[in-house]
Order: C-alpha cells, then structure tokens, then sequence
C-alpha cells in the first residue's frame, strides 16, 4: 500500500526479493532520493523507477493519477440516482416540475395541473369570478392579497348585520343616534376581527395538512367567501322576519355554498386534496354554522 514505509513500490512479495529491513539501516523508500518533508504518498514518482513509478495495475502495486484524469479508460456513465436517468440529466415539464417515471410531481397536494397565475383582478371582477369561474379565480389571486376587498366586505357586513336579527334591530332602532352609531360601529368592527381569526384559523390548518400557499391570499379571500356567500340571507333578513322559511332555507342553501367554495380556495391556493381542503376550512365553516348561522336558521 502507498505509505508503507516497508515497500519499496514492488509490493510485499518475497517472490520480488523483498527482505525486512536490517537493524540500522535507515527507513524509507530507496528510490525516492531525499526526503521531502511530506506524507509519502504525496512523493512524486523518481524518473527511472520500474514502470515509470505508476506500477501498474497489478495486485500489490498503487497507480497515481494526475488531476482531472480519468482513472479509468471507459466512457465516463454519470450516476444512477435510481428514478430512471443519470445524475444530472433529469427531465421536468414545461411548468418546471421533475418528472419521475412518466409522472409530473407537484408541490403539496397532487392537483392535476400546475397554477396559472396572472396580474391581480379589480375588485369587481375577483368578486365575480369567485362564483362564476372559482378555481381559476383562485389559481390567478394566489399571490396576490386582497386586504381592501375583504376589510371593505367586512365591514359592511357587519353594520348591516345589526339589523338582520330581531333583537338587535329593536335595540338599534329605538335607541338615541350615539348609541345606534356604536352599535353599528361595533358590529362592523367585531364581524371584521372575527372574520379575520377565522380564516387565519383555516390557512394554520392547512399548512399543517402540508398547504403551501401564502397567507395574504388565503386570509383575505377566505373572508371575502364568508360573508359575501351569506348576502343573499342578510338582505333577505332586512326586510323578513329571521324565522321566515325562505329566510332559513336560503340560509341552509349559502351555507353550503360557503363551504363548497372554501373547500376550494384552500384545495387550490395550498395543493390540497379534497379531503384535506374540507378538513382544513371545517373550523371557519363550523363557526359560521354556530355564530351566525344558528341563530337565525334555529
């Protein structure tokens, strides 16, 4: 082996002649001149040395290569990571993703299709394109927030929600103007905050199902679906007592209006299956259900 102090470069083999060294006699290798200070297997070979100081490729014997040589004098074969193509060759699709034995592998969830973004919607168009084209609205606003839609929708949700219910409304009604004017204010503000902590609530979800998509957009698009899917029910509760049965079965039917479109805005903006979608929107949905829902539809 090379550094052993014994080997004279024709390998530990006394058919070569090789004797132990004598006591006394100075170590080393006997071809390599004056030592140089280095480990010996960094000792260039000495000119003259048998088989130019390489040895060959014969058991017993080292081979030094010069740098950036081949050690070897066939066809250079890259890595085989073990997906069906060489290291370094691997393939992708035309949106980018590597492609593994004839599948395209996507970020999260194992959609069908990666996502066509594009600039962001007006306020009007995104509103429409949330109930008339959903997944492709969804797919264009994933990085993108909608912060002034969804503060401007909550708030007006939330004033008017003071005169959807019965209570409230007698409250408001025969009440001096300060007091109507908190109420209202109040109710806005209130239905804002908690619009906002539920569809946080619903974007914590789905990262923990292994959703990969921003927070501004989940937050502020799954507030805009809350309380604009429960319009129908608010403007028919104007006008109608909150028990009336087209008041309630419009209520039933936004709700789950609410809850098809939830489940794919998160499906869509995370990479989520169905399954994880719903589970990830199934507290906001849940709270809905009880906090506004039920008290009027009870």
């Amino acid at each position: 082996m090379a550094g052993n102090r014994h080997d004279d470069g024709r390998g530990a083999d006394p058919r070569h002649g090789w004797t132990a060294p004598q006591p006394g006699t100075p170590q080393g290798d006997p071809y390599r001149g004056a030592p140089t200070g280095g480990p010996e297997y960094f000792t260039a070979p000495t000119p003259g040395y048998p088989g130019d100081g390489y040895g060959g490729d014969q058991p017993g014997h080292t081979r030094a290569f010069a740098v950036g040589e081949q050690p070897y004098d066939g066809p250079y074969e890259p890595y085989d990571a073990g997906y069906g193509e060489p290291y370094g060759q691997q393939q992708y699709d035309q949106g980018g993703y590597p492609v593994e034995d004839n599948v395209a592998v996507y970020r999260a969830g194992g959609q069908a299709a990666p996502h066509l973004g594009g600039p962001r919607l007006p306020w009007r168009e995104l509103l429409a394109g949330i109930y008339r084209r959903p997944s492709a609205t969804f797919d264009r606003m994933r990085d993108h927030q909608v912060w002034l839609p969804a503060l401007t929708v909550s708030l007006l949700y939330g004033a008017l929600a003071v005169f959807a219910l019965d209570s409230t409304y007698d409250q408001v009604v025969h009440s001096t103007f300060a007091v109507a004017l908190w109420a209202i204010g109040g109710a806005a503000v209130g239905f804002t905050v908690a619009g906002g902590i539920l569809s946080a609530v619903t974007y914590a979800l789905a990262r923990q199902f292994g959703g990969d998509g921003p927070w501004q957009s989940t937050v502020g698009l799954s507030v805009l679906v809350s309380w604009t899917t429960d319009a129908p029910r608010l403007l028919l509760a104007l006008f109608l007592p909150e028990h009336n049965m087209v008041v309630q079965a419009v209520g039933w039917a936004t709700w789950v209006g609410c809850a098809a479109l939830l489940t794919i805005l998160v499906r869509r903006i995370h990479d989520l299956p169905w399954g994880k979608a719903a589970g990830a929107a199934a507290v906001q949905l849940i709270a809905l259900l009880v906090l506004i829902k039920l008290p009027t539809l009870g």
